[in-house]
């Protein structure tokens, strides 16, 4: 068993197509305008070959190139996803064998955008427990696949991308790198974004789902400070689910942000990727050594079920 566990590397993966709202434009009524008002986004990236198991194993291979380990040295693969279209074998026997990653604990997670946060969580846990050494959380999706793209109030939201961390124990003596979990649901408000059926289309109450993320998730995000004993005031940075401008704007304001700490908007260029969007702005902040290693990042999911989970984590 260990004290607890960190991120040691990130990677991210976005495919190169690239659909701006002009695009869109030209397959419904709407505009560009309307788009960055309404939900701040000015582009996404659309995959067409691409799978969610393919994504999935690029990000994941930039992560473990930046980790020092070796496929050998990696025990549990968690995916977190709501997009795949195939059931079985899960996301995460293919990633790994794509890897070389010998005999691991390997399955998929469906907490729709809270699902990274929920992988991380449990990745931790296992490695708390002795369960795991090394573990590969990824948060990957296609929603390209499930999205209606004569729909103009779900298909101007959402693109396709993975992100993928690496999380290890930290040695005795050491802080541990990834606070508690704050996690739950509103189950009865479940109803209000879903992906149903055999031929699924992405359905969405808009404006029951606004309400809920800009009046309740700020108190929660709040716990999961509160839980790692760091105060708002303390963080370097804050990467929720990239959803909307407008809640993100929203949650920041509750919390009581300052100008200093960096705040993760990679939906103006990426649109909503679900599980994925926390890890791919995390990596993107990283890789632009935009937070200082060793600073407080509160990470927050927040969306279909519906489910949130958030944590506080110490930047790679």
């Amino acid at each position: 068993m260990t004290a607890g566990s960190r991120i040691v590397a990130l990677g991210h993966y976005q495919p190169s197509k690239v659909v701006t709202n002009n695009d869109l434009a030209q397959l419904m009524e709407t505009n560009d305008e309307w788009i960055r008002d309404r939900v701040g986004i000015a582009e996404r990236r659309v995959a067409d070959a691409e799978s969610v198991a393919d994504m999935s194993t690029f990000a994941a291979e930039k992560a473990l190139a930046g980790s020092g380990l070796t496929a050998a040295d990696i025990d549990m693969v968690v995916v977190a996803t709501c997009s795949s279209i195939d059931r079985c074998p899960n996301v995460a026997t293919r990633v790994a064998a794509r890897l070389g990653i010998t005999a691991p604990a390997a399955f998929d997670l469906n907490t729709a955008c809270s699902g990274f946060s929920y992988g991380l969580a449990t990745a931790d846990h296992a490695i708390r427990a002795g369960a795991t050494r090394h573990a590969l959380v990824i948060g990957a999706e296609k929603l390209s696949d499930l999205t209606d793209w004569t729909d103009r109030t779900t298909a101007i939201l959402f693109g396709d991308g993975a992100g993928a961390a690496i999380v290890s124990g930290v040695p005795d003596g050491e802080q541990a790198g990834i606070g508690p979990v704050l996690w739950g649901s509103a189950p009865e408000k479940g109803e209000a974004l879903r992906i149903e059926g055999r031929t699924p289309y992405i359905k969405q109450d808009g404006q029951v789902v606004f309400r809920w993320a800009t009046t309740a998730l700020a108190p929660l995000a709040l716990q999961a400070c509160e839980r790692a004993g760091v105060k708002p005031s303390e963080l370097a940075a804050f990467v929720p689910h990239q959803a909307n401008t407008r809640i993100i704007d929203g949650i920041v304001k509750r919390l009581g942000l300052g100008p200093d700490v960096v705040i993760a908007k990679d939906l103006v260029e990426s649109g909503n990727t679900s599980a994925a969007s926390i890890p791919l702005a995390l990596s993107k902040l990283v890789e632009k050594r935009e937070v200082p290693s060793g600073a407080p990042v509160l990470l927050f999911g927040f969306g279909g079920g519906l489910t949130y989970a958030g944590q506080v984590i110490r930047c790679p």
